[in-house]
């Protein structure tokens, strides 16, 4: 696997960025991140008896975090700076970092009933400050880990609430179907992860399905970029459209798939369709995402789903998964917007 597969930051833009004349600190930083990659993944979060007989993870209706600080090296975990029940530190990164991991706890809770990303209370864990100018955010199968990005392209990963959303995502995938992290699979897994971390957002916010942003990665550029954010799941390949970065290459429709032995076979950008297939069903429905449209792709994620699934075998699980008629009829008329259901014979229910 690719060390950079599951950060935020795909690696063809990091390639892009590290040939900037524009950007000349970022340039170089993003060369730094593509050598440094990211630690081996971590199979399983172990949920264990420590040292002192007590149970590491106990069912709780609270998240459990920490937040240690790798000062600016590539070592892990860090020194602790925060844990749990500790009030604010003077790094504003680690306590962003500490909400984040909260947010997205009381999401899973509140929406899905999921206690923390195993359901079974594992411990949050997160490593601020990672590495020099690095420009990335990543879970690595324990923790989150962020780098405070370059300062001309990219800001600190931890201003981001969907950034942060979406990687512990990964960690609710890898307890789940665990989809396999290559073409249209892994382009599923980056997706359903792009839907917790927009879902996250938007519960924090109390934002309906239709007066929110869609965006992931909102805050991470800085103003020197031409563009919003790194993704927009409503409206796929108009995040960003910078002379140094390029445009935002994600289709929102099968016919502009994209076949490619990068990027995993392209996972980071094929998941513009089902992003966008997400999003027009919770803007068809209206009210909180989380709620019908958010209650359908996690049953259809939790339901059996083969780590290998296409977009179809996802489409159709979906459909099955579907709370209500209505929901059904939503979600069924958004696959076959984005392509993935060319006609009523690619339609299960038909």
């Amino acid at each position: 696997m690719d060390h950079n597969a599951q950060g935020i930051i795909p690696a063809y833009l990091l390639s892009r960025l590290a040939e900037s004349g524009r950007f000349p600190k970022a340039a170089d930083a993003a060369r730094q991140t593509l050598l440094a990659g990211r630690p081996l993944f971590r199979a399983r979060i172990d949920l264990s008896i420590n040292e002192n007989g007590d149970l590491v993870a106990q069912l709780s209706d609270a998240p459990n975090r920490t937040i240690s600080d790798a000062q600016n090296t590539e070592k892990l975990p860090g020194l602790v700076v925060r844990t749990e029940d500790e009030p604010a530190v003077e790094d504003a990164t680690a306590n962003e970092a500490f909400d984040g991991l909260g947010a997205t706890f009381e999401l899973l809770l509140a929406a899905f009933e999921r206690n923390s990303l195993d359901e079974r209370g594992a411990p949050l864990h997160a490593t601020v400050h990672y590495g020099v100018d690095y420009d990335n955010a990543f879970w690595d199968g324990e923790r989150m880990v962020f780098g405070d990005g370059d300062g001309e392209v990219f800001r600190g990963f931890t201003r981001s609430l969907s950034v942060i959303g979406h990687e512990l995502a990964h960690g609710v995938i890898q307890h789940t179907a665990n989809l396999e992290y290559q073409g249209q699979p892994g382009a599923l897994n980056e997706s359903i992860a792009d839907v917790f971390g927009a879902l996250t957002e938007q519960y924090a916010a109390g934002h309906a399905a239709t007066e929110a942003t869609w965006l992931i990665g909102s805050d991470i550029f800085t103003e020197e970029v031409q563009g919003t954010a790194l993704r927009s799941m409503l409206e796929p390949g108009t995040a960003y459209d910078d002379d140094e970065l390029g445009k935002d290459p994600q289709p929102g429709h099968m016919r502009d798939f994209v076949q490619t032995t990068e990027d995993n076979g392209g996972v980071h950008i094929n998941s513009g369709i089902p992003n966008r297939a997400f999003a027009l069903t919770a803007t068809t429905l209206g009210g909180n995402a989380w709620e019908r449209a958010g209650q359908t792709w996690y049953r259809a994620l939790t339901g059996g789903l083969s780590s290998t699934a296409t977009f179809t075998e996802f489409a159709d699980a979906t459909v099955a998964a579907a709370v209500d008629d209505e929901t059904a009829t939503a979600t069924r008329n958004a696959w076959r917007t984005v392509g993935v259901y060319e006609d009523e014979r690619n339609d299960p229910a038909q």
